[in-house]
């Protein structure tokens, strides 16, 4: 992972740009101390794993009908 200042982040964007789309993670700090302002990194491109219910894998499983509904006020318990 490459470190830069927001300085030469600004004066070297396009640069920056096109090594996060060839896969480099940047991360842009700020002052003195150099407190961490962000992260660039590249968009991801293969598909999320399934998650996995942990304990319970293969124990169980959940499934939401079509006509499942909720108000926001139920499922935070208002």
């Amino acid at each position: 992972m490459k470190t830069m200042t927001v300085g030469d982040f600004k004066a070297n964007f396009s640069k920056v740009a096109e090594d996060v789309k060839n896969g480099e993670e940047i991360t842009v700090t700020y002052g003195k101390n150099k407190e961490i302002l962000g992260h660039f990194i590249p968009k991801r491109t293969e598909k999320p794993k399934k998650r996995i219910l942990g304990a319970l894998e293969g124990k169980m499983t959940v499934v939401f009908k079509d006509d499942f509904k909720i108000t926001e006020e139920e499922f935070l318990g208002i």
